[in-house]
């Protein structure tokens, strides 16, 4: 924050400002309560609102007696449960000659949480939204106690249930997974329960029988079973494309026809979202084409990142958007370290990591605190626009964005070019068309150029590049696949969600 241009801010979920001229005031505890346990933030003291909601400086008589004021009541376990702040954290400044007092609150460790005031954690706990400090709910603070703990939450023993209770098909479809990963590993031929057992999924309880943890429970149990000890238990996803209100696509948790589970839902939700991604024309060293790129591999870090962090306690469950601008990944309960931490990387902090375990047993998801880096750098490498992860408090969520839209950054494109290096040239582009290219129209010849690079040709992406009317797109397109240069690829002719892609008669 630039001091000298403080009047020109105004207040935020990141910024307060306090006039303190009675003193030090008894709302600055609440205040450094609602930071600590939300994002961090500063606190000004010596500043007000002006009506237009900018700051106006005011200045301090006495900045040097309110610091040691200050201090002398943040130590204090009867006004604030824990100092998170240090000495560098809140200096005296001077603006225009006027003293203010500037207290920097970081964000305090999920272990320290809740930071409360006045020795009373039902009473003295706030968090911080766009509307100024609040004091939490109950339910908010549970779950800080939850993720103060050590242990990972989803350890816990369901002595009420055994192995036989589980989906014994999804358990048979993850095993299939992981042989296919470790086909010579000793674990691949255990019988189901010691197999369960090694991966995290059963342990034994105080009745020295063998019972599903949590983390077993949720990614193979029946979703009537996980709702009878997780009575929130909800995922669901919807490909809501187009001006229509309604979904083009669902699924949900709570649909009958199968398991509802997360591993299950994993695997469903990456088939359907993985259209969404292009995949430019590409050949390996055997002439085979590559139908995967670096943005598929950042999709499942994705799914597997929210499904792993969600708070199965929390309402409101996961939900998952195919929308026009991208993919929106969003789970009850917050990001276990901050933001910026979760950018830089290098502190895996998982709230469910037994099964972020048995995830990267399958190489899906990342235990080395790389997930979110890496994530990133491959959803821009494959030339989309740069990931964005964000939180909410009240109810408390954590979401992902992974949008659709290219990245209008010239370097990352240039990344993304080199990185399809394997991709045709435009010297190679003419040994796949039939005899009769040399009658493609200019459009045609625009529309197979993208199938080419972008993996897939929509209406509006013809429309736009080659500057025509989606009419006049959609007949060239429809001609394209007439003559076979072409292919169709959607469930009905108003699927919003239709493209065209090269003619598998090509590449024969």
């Amino acid at each position: 924050m630039d001091l000298a241009k403080l009047e020109t801010y105004k207040e935020s979920n990141r910024l307060e400002a306090k006039a303190a001229q009675g003193g030090l005031p008894k709302s600055v505890w609440e205040t450094i309560s609602a930071f600590a346990n939300t994002e961090g933030g500063i606190i000004v003291l010596g500043a007000e609102e002006r009506k237009d909601g900018t700051l106006e400086i005011i200045g301090l008589g006495d900045a040097d007696k309110m610091l040691a004021d200050f201090w002398n009541t943040a130590h204090s376990t009867d006004k604030l449960s824990c100092c998170v702040m240090f000495d560098r954290d809140a200096s005296i400044e001077n603006v225009d000659g006027k003293e203010l007092i500037v207290v920097e609150v970081p964000r305090a460790d999920r272990r320290l949480r809740p930071i409360y005031v006045n020795g009373n954690p039902v009473t003295g706990t706030y968090r911080r939204d766009h509307k100024g400090d609040y004091r939490c709910a109950q339910n908010e603070i549970q779950a800080m106690y939850r993720d103060a703990s050590d242990e990972s939450v989803d350890t816990r023993i369901h002595e009420n249930l055994t192995v036989g209770d589980l989906s014994a098909e999804t358990i048979g479809s993850y095993r299939r997974s992981y042989e296919l990963h470790h086909n010579a590993h000793a674990w691949a031929d255990l019988p189901d329960e010691e197999f369960l057992c090694r991966i995290g999924a059963a342990k034994a309880g105080d009745d020295g029988k063998i019972h599903p943890t949590s983390a077993g429970l949720l990614m193979f149990g029946e979703e009537w079973r996980i709702m009878a000890e997780f009575p929130h238990y909800f995922l669901d996803y919807r490909q809501e494309l187009g001006t229509d209100e309604r979904w083009q696509g669902r699924i949900t948790s709570q649909d009958d026809s199968w398991s509802g589970n997360v591993f299950d839902f994993y695997r469903r939700v990456f088939n359907n979202m993985k259209q969404a991604i292009n995949v430019p024309f590409k050949l390996d060293e055997n002439s085979q084409r590559v139908d995967e790129t670096e943005a598929h591999d950042a999709l499942r870090e994705a799914i597997a990142n929210c499904l792993t962090n969600a708070d199965y306690n929390e309402r409101r469950g996961v939900v998952f958007l195919w929308k026009e601008d991208g993919l929106h990944f969003s789970n009850p309960g917050g990001f276990r370290v901050g933001i910026e931490d979760a950018y830089i990387g290098g502190n895996s902090d998982p709230r469910n990591e037994t099964m972020m375990k048995m995830f990267t047993l399958i190489n899906i998801g990342e235990r080395a605190g790389g997930g979110i880096p890496d994530m990133v750098k491959k959803w821009t490498s494959a030339g989309y626009g740069k990931p964005m992860l964000s939180e909410q408090v009240n109810p408390e969520r954590s979401s992902f964005f992974l949008p659709l839209e290219a990245d209008k950054d010239p370097d990352n494109f240039e990344h993304a070019e080199s990185t399809n290096s394997n991709s045709l040239t435009h010297g190679e582009v003419s040994t796949l068309l039939p005899d009769s290219d040399t009658q493609l129209s200019d459009n045609e010849r625009i529309a197979f150029r993208l199938a080419i690079e972008q993996g897939r040709v929509t209406t509006a992406m013809l429309s736009e590049n080659a500057g025509v009317s989606k009419l006049t797109a959609n007949r060239t397109l429809k001609h394209l696949a007439d003559i076979e240069v072409l292919t169709w690829r959607g469930r009905n002719k108003t699927d919003p969600s239709q493209y065209y892609e090269i003619s598998e008669k090509l590449l024969g």
